[in-house]
Order: C-alpha cells, then sequence, then structure tokens
C-alpha cells in the first residue's frame, strides 16, 4: 500500500474477537491497524506496547484493530489464536483472518506491522518488522497531534 491511500474494508475475516468493526465505525477516527501471528514470537514480545499505544492514545480516540495473519497450516487453528488474544489481554476487535483476505486487501506480507490512518481515512505511516514500533512513534504522535 502506498501512502495517502485509502483504509481497505475489513472484509472476509474467518471469525472476529471482541466485535467485529465496519468502516462507518471508523470515520471520523485515527486508526492503527496491527497484523500479528500467534506463531511469531516478536509478535508477543511486541503486544505489552501495543496494549500501552491503545491505552495511551484511547482518549484521543485512535481505534486499534488486531489482525491475526496465519504464516503456516497450525496458525489457522482458531483455538490458540483466541487463547493467545486472551492471554495478552488484546480486548480491541481482531480479526481471524485465515484466509488473507484483509491481508490481501493491505499487501502486507510482514507481522508484525502496522499501519496507520488518519481521521479521513488514508495511510500515513506503516512499518513491519523487529523496528516497526519504535518507527511509528513519531508518526503516531505527529498524526493524533495535528
Amino acid at each position: 500500500m502506498r501512502l495517502r491511500s485509502e483504509m481497505p474494508e475489513l472484509k472476509g475475516a474467518t471469525e472476529w474477537v471482541n466485535g467485529d468493526v465496519n468502516m462507518d465505525q471508523l470515520k471520523g477516527k485515527p486508526v492503527l491497524v496491527h497484523f500479528w501471528s500467534v506463531s511469531c514470537g516478536l509478535c508477543k514480545t511486541s503486544m505489552p506496547d501495543v496494549l500501552k499505544i491503545r491505552d495511551q492514545y484511547k482518549d484521543k480516540g485512535l481505534q486499534v484493530i488486531g489482525i491475526h495473519m496465519p504464516r503456516s497450516e497450525k496458525d489457522t487453528e482458531v483455538g490458540p489464536v483466541k487463547e493467545t488474544i486472551e492471554k495478552y489481554e488484546m480486548t480491541h476487535p481482531q480479526a481471524i483472518d485465515n484466509q488473507h483476505s484483509i491481508v490481501d486487501a493491505y499487501e502486507n506480507e510482514f507481522v508484525p506491522a502496522f499501519y496507520l490512518f488518519d481521521a479521513e481515512g488514508l495511510l500515513r505511516h506503516r512499518s513491519a518488522g523487529e523496528k516497526a514500533l519504535k518507527m511509528l512513534e513519531k508518526p503516531l504522535v505527529r498524526l493524533l497531534g495535528e
């Protein structure tokens, strides 16, 4: 996805945990879409920081949406994904995307990966991998300060 692209629809999830999300609910709000996988150690290590961002910027209207992206056939087992969601207290909406419908709409290949959209639904930042959260800090603060 290119910067300033419109936020793709969140359609085709196998299942939603903690409520599903439609685009109307997101209008006028900044949104952080977080791709992760149950088999990704780095994803699990970064979860507390993702939750910290969610809680820290909730009052500024930031909506955080998790997308579980399976990386193997074993990752498509819904039970362990739900257990991980519960264990890491990911109380925000989580899409289980076993068919890669959302993953493909975002042209995403990596976990963890972050896509930050402004209140108009335009992509303002994306980052992936080990330093993804660090790279997200400044654009997030700048976006929420606008």
